[in-house]
């Protein structure tokens, strides 16, 4: 999911290919904490209302899956725009980068929506400390995250250059992401077990 073209990544690789790696990894700081603040807010509601509503994991489960169908068909539908297409982007200082950064982020709809939805099919009620599971598996996909965009905000000259040349493994990529994603759907559609059988 994290290889799956979004506004962040589009944001960090047109900065790195327009301004340098040191803007994209100051920009990227920005987007780490937009991840933290999604983080926090989203496990908090989801302790909050797994306690008291447990049968809304049936509900959750499903707008999970048609997320994840909806990221499917983003890769999959033709004309799709390549990451390593730079946008243009105007030269601004450190702490406008990090801004921005943080700003993109918290703009993007599709962390709040990921974390409502994904988070939740792995948390186990009956090991308790629902806040806790949130967390460290919100935190694991952070840090999976800025490592990855970590590496395409380093390389992407590199990675720009050698796709531009390449265009059939562009198309092969999107139609990989589309079906992994795709498979992940219809795993969580068919999926009949309860929060509590989840570990």
């Amino acid at each position: 999911m994290v290889l799956t073209p979004g506004p962040n990544m589009i944001y960090l690789v047109s900065r790195s290919l327009t301004q340098g790696r040191r803007a994209g990894v100051i920009s990227l700081g920005g987007v780490a904490v937009g991840f933290l603040v999604y983080l926090v807010a989203t496990n908090v509601g989801l302790t909050v209302v797994f306690t008291a509503v447990p049968e809304l994991y049936v509900a959750v489960r499903l707008a999970g899956a048609a997320y994840l169908a909806h990221l499917a068909w983003k890769a999959l539908k033709p004309g799709g725009l390549s990451v390593f297409d730079p946008q243009e982007v105007p030269h601004d200082p450190p702490r406008r980068l990090f801004l921005m950064g943080l700003m993109t982020n918290l703009l993007n709809p599709k962390i709040a929506i990921m974390y409502l939805s994904l988070i939740p099919q792995f948390i186990d009620l009956t090991e308790g400390h629902v806040l806790f599971q949130g967390l460290v598996l919100g935190s694991a996909q952070i840090v999976v995250a800025v490592a990855v965009n970590l590496t395409l905000v380093l390389a992407a000259g590199v990675i720009a250059d050698f796709l531009s040349r390449r265009p059939s493994w562009l198309k092969a990529q999107r139609y990989v992401i589309g079906a992994a994603l795709g498979a992940l759907a219809v795993s969580l559609l068919v999926d009949t077990s309860g929060p509590g059988d989840l570990s």
